[in-house]
């Protein structure tokens, strides 16, 4: 027996509007420009097994702008990390260096 895929469709079953458009789950989400961005970078070891990890949070935009921005952080620290819920996570104790970056490239409100 085969399982059939339930989760291509929203859970409405039937509906008698000629006119009903399904919702769309999709949101377009505007990223601010690099000015009005209220970032803010931290030194976080919780959860790591000791291991220090600096955390970029706060932005504001789609995921495609927030992973280009952590590429260029990683590439600029010489280190690893990744994108997920909402952080940029850099590996190691880079806060000079993220900040001073974010700063060169027009991140004003960014706050350590």
């Amino acid at each position: 027996m085969s399982k059939k895929n339930k989760s291509q469709g929203s859970p409405l079953v039937y509906s008698t509007d000629p006119n009903y458009l399904p919702p769309t789950s999709e949101e377009i989400v505007e990223t601010l420009d690099a000015a009005s961005q209220p970032l803010r970078v931290i030194l976080e070891t919780k959860h790591r097994a000791g291991k220090t990890v600096t955390i970029v949070y706060g932005f504001i935009g789609s995921e495609e702008d927030m992973n280009v921005l952590g590429k260029l952080l990683k590439n600029h620290c010489g280190t690893g990390g990744s994108v997920k819920d909402g952080e940029i996570i850099i590996q190691g104790d880079h806060r000079q260096k993220v900040f001073q970056f974010l700063k060169q490239k027009g991140y004003s409100k960014a706050k350590l």
